[in-house]
C-alpha cells in the first residue's frame, strides 16, 4: 500500500508544529518555576537566599523592620545571599521583604513576617524616679534653723549683768566722803578755838 505524498507532508507539518509548541511551553514555564525567593526570620536575624533568577536583567531586594530600612535597596543578578542582624527588641518586630524581578512583576515578591522576642532577653531599664531627691532639700532649712536659735537664748544672759554695774561703782567710793572730811576740819577748828580761849583766860588770871 502506497501513502500519498500529501499525507506525508501534512503529518510532517503537524509533528513540527507539535515540537515547536512543546519547546515554547518549556521555555515559558522554565523561568516561572526557576525564581525561588527563600527567606527566614528568627528572633535575632533575617536570612535571605534568592536563587535561580534571571542574570540578564536587574533584580532588586529591600528589607525593612517596622518601617525602617534594615537592608536598603540592593541589585543582584542570578542569586543573592545575606544574613541581617535584627536590633535588640522587647516586643515583636514586623519584617517586610520586597523582591522586584527584572523579567516581570509576576516573579516579584512582597511578603511580611514577624520576628519574635528572644528568650532571656533583658527588658530595657525602667527610668529612675526622682522623688527621693527633694527629701534632702526639704530637711536643709530645718537644720539651718536650729543653730540660729542658740545665739537668741544666750543673749538674755548678758542682760542681768547691766544693773549690777551701779552697785559695784558705789562700793568703790561713797558720796559722803566730802561731808566727813568737812566735819573733821570743823572739829579741828573748834578744838583749836577752845584751846585758844583756855590759854587766853589763864594768861588773864596771872
Amino acid at each position: 500500500m502506497t501513502i500519498p505524498r500529501r499525507s506525508l507532508r501534512a503529518a510532517g507539518t503537524l509533528a513540527a508544529a507539535a515540537v515547536v509548541g512543546l519547546t515554547g511551553a518549556v521555555l515559558t514555564a522554565g523561568p516561572a518555576a526557576a525564581h525561588t525567593p527563600t527567606w527566614a526570620v528568627t528572633c535575632s536575624e533575617v536570612n535571605l537566599d534568592l536563587t535561580a533568577y534571571n542574570s540578564n536583567v536587574t533584580n532588586q531586594v529591600t528589607v525593612t523592620v517596622d518601617g525602617k530600612d534594615l537592608l536598603p535597596t540592593e541589585t543582584f543578578g542570578k542569586e543573592f545571599h545575606k544574613k541581617l542582624e535584627l536590633p535588640e527588641h522587647d516586643k515583636e518586630l514586623t519584617v517586610h521583604l520586597v523582591v522586584k524581578a527584572g523579567d516581570g512583576d509576576n516573579f516579584s515578591r512582597d511578603e511580611t513576617k514577624t520576628a519574635p522576642v528572644c528568650e532571656g532577653a533583658t527588658p530595657p531599664p525602667a527610668p529612675s524616679e526622682g522623688t527621693p531627691s527633694p527629701a534632702p532639700s526639704k530637711e536643709a532649712p530645718a537644720a539651718s534653723a536650729t543653730p540660729s536659735e542658740v545665739p537668741s537664748n544666750s543673749a538674755p544672759a548678758v542682760v542681768p549683768s547691766s544693773p549690777s554695774s551701779p552697785d559695784l561703782a558705789e562700793t568703790g567710793s561713797s558720796s559722803a566722803t566730802p561731808i566727813i572730811a568737812g566735819a573733821a576740819v570743823a572739829v579741828l577748828l573748834a578744838g583749836g578755838g577752845i584751846m585758844w580761849s583756855v590759854r587766853k583766860r589763864r594768861t588773864a588770871q596771872h
